[in-house]
């Protein structure tokens, strides 16, 4: 699947979007880049960022396990 991003006008935009729902969802999936998808966006690219310049804290699987088992007994209650 490929991705395309738009900038479209407001006028353009109500027809575009009547043209678009016409695929079925297999075929053309529409990603709203809301405030809340721009944040994670950034924040994965940080990350990333962090890996690559070799500055990102690692766990391994059993500190992980222990950390869930943690926060999951927290909210049992």
């Amino acid at each position: 699947m490929q991705t395309i991003r738009l900038q479209v006008s407001n006028g353009a935009y109500k027809h575009l979007m009547w043209f678009l729902s016409r695929f079925k969802k297999e075929e053309i999936q529409i990603i709203k880049e809301d405030e809340q998808f721009v944040s994670v966006q950034n924040y994965l690219k940080e990350e990333l960022a962090s890996i690559e310049d070799g500055n990102a804290e690692f766990i391994d699987i059993d500190k992980l396990d222990a950390e869930l088992e943690t926060t999951i007994r927290q909210y049992e209650d």
